[in-house]
């Protein structure tokens, strides 16, 4: 039986993803292309913003009218915060919960081909389990530590779809990254929904796990797929001094460089903690990629209030920014706020932030022309390599490399979005990632 899975959102969806197309492989299941004709689709959503929304019910749709005798498989995000989005064609309705008995699920629908409700009020306390070891065409691994968030942003729909914070137990989230090290993949990427979190309702700390992973033998890389700037404690800073495993990157949310906004949004911190905490990276790691996400016209921001993010922005000087304009979410406190910011105005902030973005990306970018920096391949593309480094610099190489080896690079010359660079040594053995199967 043939299955299509389509993944919208963020890297605990995709984690969450590929440990379904594992665990589909594991009973026989055989993976296909979304795009073709399958017997089962699974469409994994997202809700962050409207956009999300949208882009969800059009991918339920098109799956639908593939295959009108298909199994329809819809789950995530999307679907907790709309329990009473029905579609006809759909057969399994899963919230944010139990994705991990999808096999069960599909022989229960199989056996009496009556529609699956599994939407919960998300009132469960204990992390879902999932374990991966092998990821499908992929040269680095994600391992999903976290679940759930308590900050309630004003504008935030997660902790309503996700629930409370839930920790994966320590233990197995240090046997899966061992193994996945033991299985080739180089590079690790931790994510969750409130990644820093970590261990916040098992006795632990994201310190106390840090600890641990780095010292893994066989381990190149750690990169944090995000981090609040509030938990970058001592502990944490201490550990990125001190281990160069963790990689020179660190996507650290900023959501507004405007002290009033910040406010607006029950954010944790104000422009200055933000600032100092950055200048203290900046002493241990100086030439550190921080990337960021920004959302603009947040409810009441003037225009003074947007150039004030502008100046944060620069003075900061993000290597790059990820913008969102603000999308309201229902059953959060700003879709009720006044001074709501036209659509018009929206869009006109955002095309100005990802202007300054590129702005700063290249200039961060051209501070290591002429550099040797190691890379991981990643694939192949019109006969050049695409890899990247440790702080996530895209580079092009004008020649076919094994993916998922660790080469070294001399940088060239910015072809944005990717700086070209030459290989200067022959890839070993011993750097290039041997997947087992």
């Amino acid at each position: 039986m043939k299955v299509g899975i389509y993944t919208l959102g963020c890297k605990v969806n995709l984690y969450e993803s590929e440990f379904i197309i594992d665990k589909l492989i594991k009973h026989g299941y055989q993976i296909g292309d979304f795009r073709e004709k399958c017997d089962v689709y699974i469409i994994n959503t997202c809700s962050v913003t409207n956009n999300s929304d949208t882009k969800s019910k059009k991918i339920i749709r098109s799956a639908i009218r593939k295959n009108k005798d298909a199994c329809i498989v819809v789950m995530g995000c999307f679907i907790e915060a709309n329990p009473d989005y029905k579609e006809d064609g759909i057969d399994i309705y899963l919230g944010t919960k139990d994705k991990s008995k999808i096999i069960e699920l599909l022989e229960e629908y199989f056996q009496n081909k009556k529609t699956i409700d599994k939407v919960t009020s998300l009132k469960a306390k204990v992390f879902e389990d999932m374990f991966i070891t092998t990821f499908q065409g992929r040269t680095r691994a994600f391992v999903k530590i976290q679940d759930g968030c308590c900050n309630y942003c004003s504008y935030c729909i997660i902790p309503y779809v996700r629930g409370i914070c839930r920790s994966k137990s320590f233990t197995k989230a240090l046997t899966e990254i061992k193994e996945l090290t033991e299985n080739g993949y180089q590079e690790i990427v931790l994510t969750g929904i409130h990644t820093g979190n970590y261990g916040v309702d098992i006795g632990k700390s994201f310190a106390d796990l840090l600890k641990e992973i780095v010292q893994i033998k066989k381990l190149k890389r750690l990169r944090i797929s995000s981090i609040e700037v509030t938990e970058l404690n001592d502990e944490v800073l201490m550990l990125l001094k001190s281990n160069p495993v963790i990689v020179d990157h660190l996507h650290i949310p900023l959501q507004s460089g405007c002290d009033k906004i910040l406010k607006l949004m029950n954010r944790k911190y104000d422009v200055k903690y933000f600032k100092d905490k950055i200048n203290k990276i900046r002493k241990i790691r100086p030439d550190i990629s921080i990337t960021t996400d920004i959302i603009v016209g947040f409810p009441g921001e003037s225009r003074e209030d947007f150039l004030e993010t502008i100046a944060t922005a620069r003075e900061i000087g993000f290597s790059k920014i990820h913008v969102f304009p603000y999308s309201p979410r229902k059953n959060t406190v700003a879709a009720t706020m006044p001074n709501q910011v036209d659509s018009k105005t929206k869009k006109e902030r955002a095309t100005t932030l990802i202007n300054i973005s590129r702005e700063l990306e290249i200039k961060y970018m051209k501070k290591f022309i002429g550099k040797t920096m190691e890379a991981l391949c990643e694939k192949g593309k019109d006969n050049l390599t695409l890899a990247h480094t440790g702080n996530f610099l895209h580079v092009a190489l004008n020649r076919q490399i094994p993916s998922g080896t660790i080469i070294k690079v001399k940088l060239k010359e910015l072809d944005y979005p990717y700086i070209k660079g030459d290989a200067v040594d022959e890839p070993r053995q011993d750097r290039v990632y041997q997947r087992t199967i």
